[in-house]
């Protein structure tokens, strides 16, 4: 199978400090990033029942989806502008906005303020993966690009873990004093202020972009890559390659939010029935977490190197399969707390790999001009659509499954099914960017894919 170019030299010297300063800034932002979404869903029940006087699973599902819709809001918003004006700067916007609105959380005294200012941090929230992806893509510019980028996406789960042990010792403290953790993303702005710049991609943009402007006041004709980034991505040649890559999303992130948002919810009622309520249940709930995200952990990290070696298609298969055994074997049985902490890192792993994987696999397939906005647009369609995830499963606990969460998680989890869809429709990278062109069912067949790789001009190998 064809893979990206090696080098002789040590892989050490490969990296500049400046794709080192770019990978810790991404992780990290995209650590704190699911530090926040985790201590939120953590304490999203009792703020909830703290708020309307009573406990209501439909009112917590309902925070939780606006703060997906936020999500999905922000990043293609943010998504467009950064490949008009640049990475950093809306990266700092970003961070700054979730990491203030998180912690204003903690002045709240009504359910729908709590419901505005998480959907505002969830707007602010939205702009780290598309720019964080597109970034470490376009600074990473070797054959360790896809490793950066699994890496990248790691960082969620070391800030969920990272969560629950804050949740750990804090928890019992109360949700306001929990949430008010929220405003450590702040900091990160300033690091990224001082140490990282725009990589060359952007200039380049620019110039071309600037060079197309003058063209056309003489005259020229208007071409396809004259349109506004968005609407590039839903004319040919890049629509079939946009839509595939949203049924991807949306497949994967019912699975994630559904698991994300009420394993802590199921670990309740698991102990409740153990005598386990109230504050005893804390470090029930943390445990459970960690155990979740230590899997997400290492399917975050690993999914780019298992790409590298076997391909990006089959890694995807393999992440989806482990993660659909896991939510089968786990949440429609189990009444155990030990057997929990046991599948949970399963389902942890699988799940959270194939969110891994679009970082790594969806900017080889758009090129720099509209890649920003490609990452934004896949996956916040695929949170418009998913955000009522959550939702719902709160919803047909009720109606369908007579109450039990862990069922109805189940049922919504197991949509993600549709990535298989959007799968059968991508063509195989191996590690370079083959944004020229749209794909073709030819591009199904490894020797197909590589002859046309081999043809094609890659951004950098």
């Amino acid at each position: 199978m064809a893979a990206p170019s090696t080098s002789a030299r040590p892989w050490r010297e490969e990296i500049s400090k400046y794709q080192w300063a770019v990978l810790f800034a991404t992780t990290l932002g995209w650590a704190l990033d699911g530090f926040d979404s985790s201590l939120f869903t953590q304490v999203a029940a009792p703020a909830t029942a703290d708020l309307l006087n009573r406990p209501s699973t439909f009112h917590t599902g309902l925070v939780v989806a606006l703060f997906l819709a936020g999500w999905a809001t922000g990043a293609i918003l943010f998504g467009a502008l950064a490949d008009y004006i640049g990475r950093v700067r809306v990266l700092i916007i970003g961070v700054l906005t979730y990491s203030v609105f998180t912690a204003a959380a903690v002045f709240v005294t009504e359910y729908w303020q709590f419901a505005l200012v998480r959907f505002i941090a969830g707007i602010g929230s939205g702009v780290e993966l598309p720019v964080g992806a597109a970034l470490v893509a376009e600074a990473w510019n070797n054959r360790h690009r896809a490793k950066a980028s699994s890496v990248m996406m790691s960082g969620l789960a070391i800030g969920s873990l990272l969560s629950a042990l804050v949740y750990y010792f804090v928890g019992g403290l109360g949700w306001r004093q929990t949430i008010a953790f929220g405003l450590a993303p702040a900091l990160l702005a300033l690091f990224i202020r001082r140490h990282i710049h725009e990589p060359a991609t952007t200039a380049e943009v620019k110039a071309q972009r600037a060079a197309r402007r003058q063209e056309r006041a003489a005259g020229a004709a208007k071409t396809a890559d004259d349109r506004f980034v968005l609407n590039q991505l839903f004319s040919r040649p890049l629509v079939g390659r946009t839509v595939a890559c949203t049924l991807i999303c949306c497949g994967a992130l019912f699975a994630f939010w559904g698991v994300t948002t009420w394993t802590p919810q199921i670990i309740r009622v698991v102990v409740a029935n153990r005598g386990v309520t109230g504050d005893a249940a804390v470090p029930y709930v943390s445990w459970a977490t960690a155990a979740l995200n230590v899997g997400g952990l290492l399917g975050y990290a690993s999914w780019g190197f298992i790409a590298d070696r076997i391909g990006r298609r089959r890694t995807y298969a393999m992440s989806l399969l482990i993660g659909m055994t896991g939510i089968l074997a786990l949440y429609p049985f189990a009444d155990s707390y030990t057997t929990y902490l046991w599948l949970l890192p399963v389902v942890g792993f699988g799940v959270f790999g194939v969110l891994s994987g679009n970082a790594v696999f969806f900017p080889e397939l758009f090129g720099p001009s509209v890649r920003a906005s490609a990452m934004a647009v896949t996956n916040s369609i695929g949170r418009f659509l998913t955000a009522a995830g959550p939702l719902f499963a709160g919803a047909i606990a009720t109606t369908w499954f007579d109450g039990n969460l862990a069922r109805a998680t189940t049922a919504v989890s197991m949509l993600i099914v549709i990535a298989f869809i959007g799968l059968w429709f991508t063509p195989e990278t191996h590690g370079r960017f083959l944004y020229s062109g749209a794909p073709t069912s030819s591009d199904r067949t490894s020797h197909t894919t590589d002859r046309m790789a081999d043809a094609r001009q890659p951004e950098a190998t």
